[in-house]
């Protein structure tokens, strides 16, 4: 593990990783860059990037479903083929374009990630539905990622969309968020603590981790109801996510409950407010 990545923080026994939220290691950064993809993965760090159906029903490393805010593009990416999508170039954080990086294809990643970390671990975060997967995007999928899936996990906020893409990928690890669709707001609600455990572990019964809205997790800890000592006890890693600001002092609560990582776009600032 590199000493001047950061990668992660240790408190009371405990170590909490960084992710670096869209490949962002610094706030200045701008999403899905190569150079950082690269540099996380050869570093061991946890590194996670969003995918999105493309015409040719490939995947795109992007967050958006269209290509006018992030890209030089214009127009739905599930109607731009991957002969386009390779010619477009990033822009960064003031809308300034990134002439050396060009928008990637899931299909790109094997060709980059060729010194690996054993401990690195890319996140593919699936923005799509499982009904917006046919046979072809799964092929697709399992033919890009196989080359790293030993490296990799695949998470997504659809249970089914989660087993039909790990399915395709036997070595590829295993995530799910239950935090979609108004649960959030109805367990906060109703109260449910405990049925959305059952619940998320249901759903998606080979996820090694669990992705959760910190607004959930602190909300429970608050009424006395540790929502990551319970995923723990079921033998589950929990994520809370996302926190833009280093100095975020729920960073300090999320180490303190134990989560085994947090969802951050600023890996560099958190270790140095807390040096």
């Amino acid at each position: 593990m590199s000493a001047s990545a950061p990668i992660a923080l240790r408190r009371d026994g405990h170590t909490t990783r960084l992710k670096w939220h869209r490949a962002r290691r610094r706030a200045s950064d701008p999403p899905f860059t190569a150079r950082r993809i690269v540099e996380g993965m050869r570093a061991g760090a946890s590194v996670e990037i969003d995918l999105v159906l493309n015409a040719d029903r490939g995947c795109t490393v992007l967050h958006d479903r269209f290509l006018n805010t992030a890209t030089t593009g214009t127009g739905a990416i599930a109607d731009t083929p991957a002969t386009t999508l390779r010619t477009l170039c990033l822009r960064d954080n003031d809308a300034g374009v990134l002439e050396d990086q060009h928008v990637l294809l899931l299909d790109d990643l094997a060709g980059l990630l060729t010194d690996m970390h054993p401990d690195a671990m890319l996140q593919l975060d699936f923005k799509e539905s499982a009904a917006d997967l046919d046979d072809v995007a799964v092929a697709a999928f399992a033919e890009a990622v196989t080359p790293f899936a030993g490296n990799a996990l695949l998470s997504c906020g659809d249970a089914e969309a989660v087993r039909i893409l790990t399915d395709a990928v036997p070595a590829l690890h295993v995530g799910y968020d239950p935090c979609h669709h108004g649960a959030v707001d109805r367990v906060l609600r109703w109260r449910t603590y405990r049925r959305f455990v059952d619940a998320a572990i249901e759903a998606s019964p080979r996820a090694e981790v669990i992705y959760l809205d910190r607004r959930l997790v602190f909300t429970c800890a608050d009424r006395g109801f540790d929502l990551i000592a319970a995923f723990h006890a079921r033998d589950r890693e929990i994520d809370v996510y996302t926190f833009g600001r280093a100095d975020d002092p729920d960073i300090d609560r999320a180490i303190e409950l134990r989560a085994d990582q947090i969802t951050t776009d600023d890996a560099d600032g958190v270790i140095a407010a807390r040096r």
